[in-house]
């Protein structure tokens, strides 16, 4: 696959998560506020933490499977 296009694909990602993440934190429902929120805040960065965790190996695995075929 040509370099041109991974970077393509990429910058497209990244432009998804930069305006997904400006809609959530000026959505009403954000500026209001959440009760439950402040009472599962673990589960929540546990949660957010295996997304993360996930993401970082695929991107790691992406690149092995890349750099050796």
């Amino acid at each position: 696959m040509n370099l041109t296009v991974l970077y393509i694909l990429i910058f497209i990602v990244a432009m998804f998560g930069l305006t997904a993440t400006i809609v959530i934190g000026v959505s009403q429902k954000n500026r209001e506020g959440n009760p439950n929120y402040d009472k599962s805040t673990g589960k929540i960065f546990l949660r957010l933490a295996v997304y993360y965790i996930i993401a970082i190996v695929g991107g790691y695995l992406a690149y092995v499977l890349w750099a050796f075929s």
